[in-house]
């Protein structure tokens, strides 16, 4: 979560099980590959090598193709071209990327802007974007001035006669979409499959998962959200996703150290600060893997307390990890628990 694309991407918490049972019926084709500075891996059944080949070249492209989309990484990128323009006038946009930002901002209206695409600022002043790691920690005034260039009311989506805009009212307001990027290339990777006429898979992209049909065994998917240690690759919860997304945001992976204490890469656009809380992973089963991606940040930034009231309100499927002494203790939601399979301590 060197890092091209999604830092957050690397801490992605989840585990793929692909089943090993001795009475297996198919043997599952597992393809995997690199992308936005984390890697995907998509697990199929019923496809023989050559269409395993060529589905391996249409995945890389497509994550190519996503990549070139959002990236903040690379100047030429669709998202880079907006972010550099001065203009404040209505720029012309995909309809995947209106529909990213629409998410967003969804999301982060709904947790008081915790989730904050525009966050950007503060994410380099933090050493967590393209800029360097700060050998002090920022000063109030640097804090100030990035909060100052941030801030979802400056970003609007605009449709007009079928085409898609994103409009900006700051001309040096920078969007930020590594917290959603993974869940829409997820996403795009299930339609890639339908498209192909694969009606079994498995598909991830850093933390970020989509599924449909079942496994080699005849089971439903099922993915492991794993332990909050640097050390430890274990599984605390196993879930069956079958058909929706899911997404894991967590703060004990990446990070750094400066002046003696641990910083997160999860900024809370309100404070302008790294999160110090005591959540330390937040994992959200949705319809699609483009919402969980979005909601699991947006619930990481605001805290246990705070993001239980906002789960509670939407009727959102969640799974916390929260550090308490020198171990951990979870909380679900009634939501997430319709999809648990086994808890583990």
């Amino acid at each position: 979560m060197a890092i091209t694309f999604l830092r957050a991407g690397l801490i992605a918490a989840l585990l793929l099980l692909a089943g090993c049972d001795r009475g297996e019926l198919a043997t599952p084709t597992v393809l995997e590959g690199k992308t936005m500075g984390t890697s995907w891996r998509v697990s199929v059944v019923d496809i023989n090598a050559q269409q395993a080949q060529a589905l391996q070249q249409k995945i890389q492209a497509q994550l190519d193709g996503d990549d070139h989309l959002l990236s903040t990484w690379k100047s030429d990128s669709a998202l880079m071209r907006f972010n550099h323009s001065a203009s404040t006038a209505p720029w012309p946009v995909s309809a995947a990327m209106a529909d990213i930002v629409t998410t967003a901002l969804r999301v982060g209206e709904k947790t008081d802007g915790a989730m904050d695409i525009t966050v950007g600022p503060l994410v380099n002043l933090w050493g967590f974007g393209p800029d360097k790691q700060p050998v002090k920690t920022p000063e109030h005034a640097q804090i100030d001035a990035a909060k100052a260039r941030t801030g979802l009311a400056h970003l609007t989506v605009i449709n007009r006669a079928g085409e898609q805009f994103l409009q900006k009212d700051l001309p040096d307001l920078f969007v930020d979409l590594s917290t959603v990027g993974e869940g829409y290339a997820a996403d795009h990777l299930a339609q890639l499959m339908e498209q192909e006429g694969i009606a079994r898979y498995l598909v991830s992209v850093g933390g970020a998962l989509a599924s449909r049909g079942m496994n080699a065994q005849g089971q439903p998917w099922r993915v492991a959200i794993q332990k909050p240690t640097d050390r430890e690759n274990a599984a605390k919860a196993i879930v069956d996703i079958n058909g929706h997304g899911i997404s894991t945001s967590g703060s004990y992976r990446n990070y750094y150290e400066l002046d003696g204490k641990r910083i997160s890469h999860i900024i809370d656009p309100r404070s302008g600060r790294p999160i110090q809380h005591a959540l330390v992973s937040v994992t959200v089963i949705a319809p699609t893997a483009l919402e969980a991606d979005a909601w699991d940040t947006g619930l990481m930034v605001l805290g246990t307390e705070q993001a239980k009231e906002v789960v509670k309100r939407e009727g959102l499927a969640v799974f916390m990890i929260i550090k308490q002494g020198e171990g951990f203790t979870t909380w679900m939601s009634p939501q997430f628990s319709a999809f648990l399979i086994s808890e583990k301590n």
